[in-house]
């Protein structure tokens, strides 16, 4: 027998009904064996906003039942908004997910909490093991030996003036992964494959809105979590698709989009230079007052990954095409519908401008996900 694996993107309800989020969804969701989901917000009574928070919504407590009622089996809290309300809201957080019966990865009370990898065991006897990581932080947002957060995996960005003798012309951006934070990665992944056959890693890395664009450090990252015997990589922040590749026979999703985001917007906000400076990045992006989606228009397209799994062994990996409309709730793309080919097309060239290997084919219950040399 075949066991599934799901990895969605961003999840971040703001809206009176969290159920209402997965209407179209849950079946599929609550089908597989396990469903993994980033989560981008706190579910929380009270919390204190942390003043390096940018974008903030302290959501109810409640929206971790919903998400156990979707069908999600863990929920990575490693991200940048994870200690956004403080630490009361944070523990307030991980204790309302566990109480729904999800399993949480990527933070902890300390460091060596944050670490612990989420534990499955298939029907057919394959441990799986989940961890989790982020390089996009706020200060402070991870997890120390006293400290409450998440498990980093940083990053360095040098500036290198190619025109030396034009002040103000642009430079080239390097980007390469803190030392000890890939080391202790690759610790955990070593660690992890010792109580399971198939290791799932989270990064929630890359640069967010720019079109197709990977960041050098990811494909060190990915590289060397692989190398300590990762057997795929789920990425997300960047709220759009970015491409996938396949290193050594391996699956790196480098962003799936958003799932469930709901995001409002008033004039206020659209006027902001905050926002505004933000917007530019993306290449279509305009305010929706009416709607609960405001995203750029890539944003629409969002995908979920899958690996099918057995015998100890992840035997193929892909992805299911989504359709995101205004009210935020996302659809299942129905294969030969024009949502489907959307998705597909920009998947493909947005892989193909990074320069990934990653190609695609239709299968039966996936669009697979393939490597060429």
């Amino acid at each position: 027998m075949t066991h599934v694996f799901l990895a969605t993107g961003d999840l971040a309800m703001d809206r009176a009904d969290y159920d209402e989020s997965f209407v179209a969804t849950r079946d599929v969701l609550r089908a597989a064996d396990v469903t993994f989901g980033q989560l981008e917000t706190s579910f929380a009574s009270k919390g204190v906003r942390l003043p390096q928070a940018r974008h903030a919504v302290l959501a109810r407590p409640d929206g971790a039942a919903a998400l156990g009622r979707a069908g999600f089996n863990v929920i990575s809290m490693a991200g940048n908004h994870c200690m956004d309300w403080g630490a009361e809201a944070f523990h307030e957080t991980r204790a309302n997910l566990k109480a729904a019966g999800i399993s949480v990865v990527g933070a902890g009370a300390n460091i060596a909490e944050a670490r612990e990898p989420a534990l499955f065991t298939l029907g057919d006897g394959t441990r799986l093991a989940v961890l989790s990581y982020s390089s996009i932080l706020p200060h402070s947002y991870w997890a120390d030996e006293r400290r409450p957060g998440c498990v980093p995996m940083r990053a360095h960005t040098v500036y290198e003036q190619i025109e030396h003798d034009q002040p103000g012309t642009p430079a080239r951006v390097h980007t390469y992964p803190h030392r000890q934070d890939l080391d202790a990665m690759q610790a955990d992944i070593r660690a992890a494959k010792e109580q399971a056959d198939v290791v799932v890693v989270s990064q929630h890395w890359g640069i967010h809105f720019v079109r197709a664009v990977i960041a050098d450090y990811e494909h060190d990252v990915a590289r060397a979590a692989i190398e300590a015997g990762a057997d795929a990589v789920i990425g997300g922040h960047p709220h759009i698709i970015k491409g996938c590749q396949v290193i050594h026979g391996k699956p790196v999703f480098h962003c799936l989009c958003n799932f469930a985001t709901d995001l409002a917007m008033d004039e206020a906000h659209a006027k902001s230079k905050s926002w505004n400076e933000i917007r530019v990045l993306a290449e279509e992006w305009e305010p929706d007052f009416e709607g609960l989606y405001n995203f750029p228009k890539a944003s629409r397209l969002a995908l979920v990954a899958r690996l099918e799994i057995a015998g100890g062994k992840l035997l193929k990996a892909g992805v299911m095409p989504l359709y995101i409309g205004r009210d935020a709730v996302p659809h299942f793309a129905p294969q030969g519908s024009a949502e489907h080919q959307a998705v597909i097309d920009y998947l493909a060239a947005v892989t193909q401008e990074a320069g990934l290997n990653g190609r695609y084919r239709q299968g039966a219950d996936m669009v697979e996900l393939k490597g060429v040399a």
